[in-house]
């Protein structure tokens, strides 16, 4: 089976995000998971949406990242990792309101022993069978 290239990447759009109070333009916000102020400016994407120290999200964004057009505004948690072709990782999300599950790009500041224990933690799962894992 012939491998297939990856198709060229779009570079992202920048977007006005209004976080300021009162609708003007803020440069940070505050997480809800641990509560520690989060700057917008995130390297590796233009759109941060998650705190890079414990790696929780607000149900912000509908279907185009940074269009923050969602009205569900839940508390999202990272429940697992997931790698594109091109070897990017993205962090899944799960919004505890409406049980939605969304993909983010990792950004370049995020907390790397946290993403590494996200990583590991089917491996560390002893209720999953060795089997299964040498399966894949």
């Amino acid at each position: 089976m012939p491998r297939r290239t990856p198709r060229p990447r779009r570079p992202q759009r920048r977007k006005d995000v209004l976080h300021g109070p009162g609708g003007e333009r803020g440069d940070a916000f505050r997480c809800v998971g641990c509560r520690l102020d989060v700057p917008l400016v995130a390297p590796g994407t233009a759109h941060r949406n998650h705190c890079p120290h414990c790696l929780t999200s607000l149900h912000v964004d509908r279907r185009v990242p940074g269009d923050r057009g969602e009205s569900c505004r839940g508390r999202m948690v990272a429940l697992s990792l997931s790698v594109r072709p091109d070897g990017e990782w993205l962090i899944i999300h799960h919004c505890l309101a409406c049980d939605e599950l969304s993909a983010n790009r990792i950004a370049g500041d995020d907390n790397a022993l946290a993403l590494l224990r996200m990583a590991m933690r089917p491996l560390s799962d002893a209720r999953l069978p060795a089997r299964a894992l040498l399966a894949l």
